[in-house]
Protein backbone atom coordinates (compact mmCIF):
# COMPACT_ATOMS: atom_id res chain seq x y z
CA UNK A 1 0.00 0.00 0.00
CA UNK A 2 2.40 2.30 0.65
CA UNK A 3 4.06 1.83 -3.04
CA UNK A 4 0.96 2.54 -4.36
CA UNK A 5 1.01 5.99 -1.85
CA UNK A 6 4.64 7.18 -2.95
CA UNK A 7 3.18 6.68 -6.83
CA UNK A 8 0.80 8.60 -6.13
CA UNK A 9 2.29 11.37 -4.41
CA UNK A 10 5.62 11.51 -7.14
CA UNK A 11 3.26 11.20 -9.93
CA UNK A 12 1.69 14.88 -8.12
CA UNK A 13 4.64 16.17 -8.08
CA UNK A 14 5.85 15.11 -11.24
CA UNK A 15 2.69 16.87 -12.79
CA UNK A 16 2.94 19.98 -10.78
CA UNK A 17 7.36 20.46 -11.64
CA UNK A 18 6.61 19.23 -15.63
CA UNK A 19 3.69 22.31 -15.71
CA UNK A 20 6.07 24.63 -13.54
CA UNK A 21 8.75 24.00 -16.05
CA UNK A 22 6.94 24.94 -18.93
CA UNK A 23 5.58 27.87 -17.61
CA UNK A 24 9.68 28.64 -17.00
CA UNK A 25 10.49 28.22 -20.42
CA UNK A 26 7.96 30.03 -21.47
CA UNK A 27 9.19 32.90 -19.55
CA UNK A 28 12.25 32.97 -21.42
CA UNK A 29 11.28 31.92 -24.98
CA UNK A 30 8.99 35.30 -25.87
CA UNK A 31 6.28 33.42 -27.48
CA UNK A 32 2.63 32.97 -25.26
CA UNK A 33 2.87 28.72 -25.25
CA UNK A 34 -1.18 28.58 -24.76
CA UNK A 35 -1.59 30.78 -27.58
CA UNK A 36 0.54 28.92 -29.71
CA UNK A 37 -0.78 26.01 -29.35
CA UNK A 38 -4.08 26.95 -30.09
CA UNK A 39 -2.55 28.41 -32.98
CA UNK A 40 -1.24 24.92 -33.84
CA UNK A 41 2.56 26.07 -33.23
CA UNK A 42 4.27 22.59 -33.87
CA UNK A 43 7.72 24.16 -32.80
CA UNK A 44 5.97 25.18 -29.68
CA UNK A 45 4.80 21.76 -29.33
CA UNK A 46 7.36 20.24 -29.62
CA UNK A 47 9.42 22.14 -27.04
CA UNK A 48 6.51 21.25 -24.22
CA UNK A 49 6.96 17.65 -25.16
CA UNK A 50 10.76 17.82 -24.53
CA UNK A 51 10.26 19.77 -20.95
CA UNK A 52 8.02 17.16 -20.31
CA UNK A 53 10.07 13.95 -21.58
CA UNK A 54 13.37 15.96 -19.88
CA UNK A 55 11.56 16.59 -15.98
CA UNK A 56 10.47 12.88 -16.24
CA UNK A 57 13.80 11.66 -17.13
CA UNK A 58 15.21 13.92 -13.83
CA UNK A 59 12.61 13.02 -11.44
CA UNK A 60 12.87 9.25 -12.52
CA UNK A 61 16.98 9.20 -11.71
CA UNK A 62 16.36 11.51 -8.42
CA UNK A 63 13.32 8.62 -7.26
CA UNK A 64 15.56 5.99 -7.99
CA UNK A 65 18.75 7.20 -6.55
CA UNK A 66 20.07 4.78 -4.07
CA UNK A 67 19.46 6.53 -0.92
CA UNK A 68 15.88 7.24 -1.89
CA UNK A 69 14.78 3.29 -3.12
CA UNK A 70 16.40 1.85 -0.39
CA UNK A 71 14.17 3.28 2.19
CA UNK A 72 16.63 5.05 4.08
CA UNK A 73 15.18 9.04 3.43
CA UNK A 74 11.70 10.43 4.76
CA UNK A 75 9.24 11.09 1.74
CA UNK A 76 9.65 14.66 2.47
CA UNK A 77 13.50 14.13 1.93
CA UNK A 78 12.79 12.36 -1.39
CA UNK A 79 10.35 15.30 -2.60
CA UNK A 80 12.91 17.87 -1.36
CA UNK A 81 15.69 16.34 -3.15
CA UNK A 82 13.48 15.90 -6.46
CA UNK A 83 12.27 19.02 -6.14
CA UNK A 84 16.01 20.53 -5.86
CA UNK A 85 17.02 18.45 -8.96
CA UNK A 86 14.05 19.51 -11.11
CA UNK A 87 15.23 23.20 -10.52
CA UNK A 88 18.76 22.37 -11.41
CA UNK A 89 17.56 20.99 -14.69
CA UNK A 90 15.29 23.44 -15.55
CA UNK A 91 17.92 26.00 -14.87
CA UNK A 92 20.34 24.40 -17.44
CA UNK A 93 17.93 23.84 -19.78
CA UNK A 94 16.92 27.12 -19.81
CA UNK A 95 20.76 28.32 -20.01
CA UNK A 96 21.47 25.95 -22.70
CA UNK A 97 18.54 27.22 -24.64
CA UNK A 98 19.73 31.22 -24.42
CA UNK A 99 23.51 30.10 -25.48
CA UNK A 100 22.05 28.30 -28.52
CA UNK A 101 19.78 31.34 -29.33
CA UNK A 102 23.22 33.20 -29.27
CA UNK A 103 25.72 31.05 -30.69
CA UNK A 104 23.53 30.23 -33.80
CA UNK A 105 23.66 33.57 -35.78
CA UNK A 106 22.26 32.99 -39.07
CA UNK A 107 18.89 32.89 -38.32
CA UNK A 108 16.67 34.25 -34.82
CA UNK A 109 15.78 30.72 -32.67
CA UNK A 110 12.96 32.55 -31.08
CA UNK A 111 11.86 34.44 -33.78
CA UNK A 112 11.66 30.18 -35.96
CA UNK A 113 10.15 28.98 -33.04
CA UNK A 114 7.08 31.68 -33.01
CA UNK A 115 6.83 30.95 -36.51
CA UNK A 116 6.26 27.67 -35.93
CA UNK A 117 9.19 26.20 -37.79
CA UNK A 118 8.80 22.07 -36.65
CA UNK A 119 13.25 22.40 -37.04
CA UNK A 120 13.65 24.84 -34.25
CA UNK A 121 11.08 22.92 -32.18
CA UNK A 122 13.16 19.38 -32.42
CA UNK A 123 16.20 20.93 -31.91
CA UNK A 124 15.08 22.31 -28.67
CA UNK A 125 13.35 19.46 -27.85
CA UNK A 126 16.45 17.36 -28.49
CA UNK A 127 18.35 19.71 -26.66
CA UNK A 128 16.41 19.41 -23.56
CA UNK A 129 16.07 15.86 -23.72
CA UNK A 130 19.77 15.40 -23.96
CA UNK A 131 20.71 17.37 -21.42
CA UNK A 132 18.36 15.95 -19.34
CA UNK A 133 19.64 12.21 -19.72
CA UNK A 134 22.86 13.82 -19.13
CA UNK A 135 21.89 14.90 -15.56
CA UNK A 136 19.70 11.82 -14.56
CA UNK A 137 23.38 9.76 -15.40
CA UNK A 138 25.10 12.06 -12.85
CA UNK A 139 21.94 12.20 -10.58
CA UNK A 140 22.28 8.24 -10.10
Amino acid sequence: MVDILNTIIYCGVGIILMTLGTYLVDLVIPCDFPTEIKKRNVAVGYIIAGIHIGVGIILRSAIMTPAISEGSTTLLQGITSTVIYFLLGIAICILAYLAMHIVHKKYNLNKEIGDGNPSAGLMIMGLFVGLSIVISGVIY
